[in-house]
C-alpha cells in the first residue's frame, strides 16, 4: 500500500494521530512536533509548508505516520516492516530529504536507495532514553534551579540559538520558541551567584509524555556538573506534575552527555538514525 500525503494537520491528526498517540514513546518526536505545529501556526519550523503521512496495512487500517517540517529531516514514527518499500518510492516523490528514522527503518530505506543506485549518507545518530529512578548529582553542583521568565528572553534566545547551532539545526524561530516555553513554565535556568550557568527546557505532555530539551551549557562553563543538575531538576519536576513518561535525546557522538544522563536515572529505549540520499 502507497503512503497518503495531505498539508493538512488536522485530517493528519483524524486519521492517524491515534496510531502516533497509541506508542507515545517511540514516536514522541512526532507528537511534539505536532502539537508545536497546532499551538503555533505552520511555520513553527521553518518557512517549508509542512507536510503529513500515513500509510495502512493490507487490512486498511494505519500502522505507520511521519511528519516532514522543511528544511528538517522527515521524522518517520514506528512503522512495520512492509511500510519501508513505499516509503522509499514516497520520498522520492517529497524530492528526496533527508529522514529522521529508528535504526532499523533506516537501514532499511538506505539499502532500497543504494538498490537505485543512490548514495546515503548517516546525518546523525541519536539515542532515546526514558527516565528510571531520578538520581540527582550527588554532591550537586553549586546554584540552583528555577523556573525561567520573561526577564530571561534575551539570554535564552541566545542559548537556545547557540544550542542549535552545535548540533547542526536551523536558527529560525527561536524566540517563538523561547516564548512558548516560557509561557508554560518550560524552561529551567540553573544559576550560580544569581548568574544563569545553564539551562534545560521540557515539552508540553503528549500523550501522557514529556521530553527534556534543549539542555544547553556555555562552553566556558562546562565540566561543573550543570548540565546534570538542570536535567534532574526538570526531569523531576515533570514527574511530580504527573508525566506517565520523561524522555530525551543524545547524540550518540557525544559520549560525555550520555554518560551524564543515565547517571541521573536515564536508560536506553531505542536509536533513531538521521540519513540522506546522496547524488
Amino acid at each position: 500500500m502507497p503512503w497518503t500525503f495531505t498539508d493538512d494537520l488536522d485530517t493528519y491528526l483524524a486519521t492517524a494521530g491515534s496510531v502516533v498517540a497509541a506508542r507515545p514513546v517511540r514516536n514522541t518526536l512526532l507528537l511534539t512536533v505536532a502539537d508545536a505545529l497546532r499551538r503555533r501556526g505552520s511555520d513553527a519550523y521553518g518557512e517549508g509548508t509542512p507536510r503529513f503521512g500515513w500509510w495502512r496495512g493490507a487490512d486498511s487500517r494505519v500502522a505507520g505516520a511521519l511528519l516532514w517540517t522543511p528544511p528538517h529531516a522527515v521524522l518517520v514514527g514506528t512503522v512495520p516492516p512492509e511500510a519501508v518499500a513505499p516509503l522509499a518510492e514516497a520520498c522520492a516523490e517529497l524530492g528526496g530529504p533527508a529522514v529522521n528514522a529508528e535504526r532499523g527503518t533506516a537501514e532499511a530505506l538506505a539499502a532500497r536507495w543504494r538498490r537505485t543506485g543512490a548514495g546515503v549518507a548517516t546525518v546523525q545518530e541519536q539515542r532515546l532514553y526514558r527516565l528510571g529512578e531520578l538520581t540527582p548529582p550527588d554532591p550537586a553542583p553549586p546554584g540552583r534551579a528555577r523556573v525561567a521568565t520573561a526577564a530571561d528572553r534575551a539570554l535564552l534566545v541566545a542559548w537556545v540559538n547557540a544550542f542549535r547551532r552545535e548540533v547542526g539545526h536551523p536558527v529560525a524561530g527561536a524566540g517563538r520558541a523561547v516564548d512558548d516555553r516560557i509561557a508554560y513554565g518550560g524552561l529551567t535556568v540553573w544559576e550560580h551567584d544569581g548568574v544563569p550557568v545553564s539551562i534545560a527546557g521540557v515539552t508540553r505532555p503528549a500523550a501522557g509524555t514529556v521530553r527534556v530539551a534543549p539542555v544547553y551549557t556555555p562552553p566556558r562553563r562546562r565540566g561543573r556538573g550543570y548540565a546534570a543538575a538542570v536535567t534532574a531538576s526538570v526531569s523531576g519536576a515533570a514527574r511530580a506534575a504527573g508525566a506517565g513518561e520523561v524522555l530525551l535525546f543524545t547524540d550518540l557522538a557525544n559520549p560525555t552527555s550520555n554518560k551524564v544522563y543515565q547517571r541521573v536515572g536515564y536508560r536506553a529505549v531505542a536509536d533513531r538514525v538521521e540519513i540522506a540520499p546522496t547524488a
